[in-house]
């Protein structure tokens, strides 16, 4: 017999939930029968899941995270908050630093038993790095303001709509010769649903994973080359990759319009990967799947034939 998660009925606002990883999370939270508040400067694109959710599961709220009026309406009723905020634009300690800690305290005080906070691996209050000190301070504020909170520090997250493996197989696709900027950075790239599972575990146990940190690093660790080179091969295509030295990289990276900003290029140079003696997926009872179960599926449409070619006969 199917036992009942702790959150079916339960009222679990998800600030940030129009978002990427927004979307895999307010999925897994409708399969554990919890109801759902979208809070998002932009719900509608979060509309998608409507067709997910039973009768009054799913609710949407206009919400800018750095209005405390705001933030305050979001979180009225609810038994657990998830913020997912983060970005690489604009005032990022305000926006993932103050406003992290804001929801937070007025979950608390509006009675919330249960508070998940995504962060990243690496964060860093101390960083000179904007994202990783907003990051890092959005960690210390949520962790003052919700004692009970529990981090969870992603790597580099994937996912068959994501915007990192979809860039570089874009680039792949296109471009004969392709330089590779921190080709020996390591990462441990996650899947998307398990850190949806993760989020839904801690919000379902706060007793066990409350008050607790979690780095979630998926099963491989891949240098960038490498998973250019994977990216390549599981489109069928034979290209010649370009190592970058950091100085020339660095300064792609400060010119404006280019993919990558000067915050990403400094996260990707570090590396992305789980430090030793961190609690992880294993903690949490999660067995995350690697990028190589998918890439070959995923990889189907940017192949010359489409799903109809053969990766085997490389071109």
């Amino acid at each position: 017999m199917h036992t009942p998660s702790p959150l079916s009925g339960q009222l679990v606002t998800v600030f940030g939930g129009s978002g990427f990883l927004g979307n895999y999370v307010a999925q897994n939270l409708l399969k554990s029968g919890a109801r759902v508040r979208i809070a998002s400067r932009e719900p509608e694109k979060a509309y998608s899941l409507q067709p997910l959710a039973n009768l009054g599961q799913l609710q949407f709220a206009r919400c800018n995270i750095l209005d405390e009026r705001s933030v305050e309406q979001c979180v009225s009723g609810a038994d657990g908050v998830v913020n997912l905020v983060g970005a690489f634009e604009g005032d990022l300690v305000r926006l993932m630093g103050d406003a992290a800690g804001t929801v937070a305290r007025l979950a608390k005080e509006a009675g919330a038993s249960r508070m998940v906070q995504i962060s990243a691996i690496g964060a860093d209050a101390d960083s000179p790095v904007d994202y990783a000190r907003g990051k890092g301070m959005g960690e210390r504020l949520v962790t003052e303001n919700f004692q009970n909170a529990t981090i969870l520090r992603p790597s580099i997250i994937f996912a068959q709509d994501d915007e990192f493996v979809n860039m570089f197989a874009k680039l792949i696709r296109v471009f004969p010769v392709l330089p590779v900027f921190g080709p020996n950075a390591r990462l441990q790239l996650t899947f998307a649903d398990d850190v949806a599972d993760a989020v839904v575990t801690a919000l379902e146990h706060p007793e066990r994973h409350g008050g607790k940190t979690y780095e979630l690093g998926g099963p491989e660790k891949l240098t960038m080359m490498e998973i250019n080179r994977r990216i390549a091969a599981a489109q069928g295509r034979k290209k010649t990759f370009i190592p970058m030295p950091d100085e020339v990289s660095g300064v792609f990276a400060a010119l404006p319009g280019t993919p990558m900003s000067s915050d990403q290029w400094m996260l990707l140079k570090q590396g992305s990967v789980v430090s030793d003696n961190a609690l992880g997926y294993e903690e949490l009872g999660i067995e995350p799947r690697p990028l190589s179960l998918f890439l070959d599926r995923w990889m189907q449409r940017y192949r010359r034939q489409g799903r109809f070619s053969d990766p085997r006969h490389a071109a």
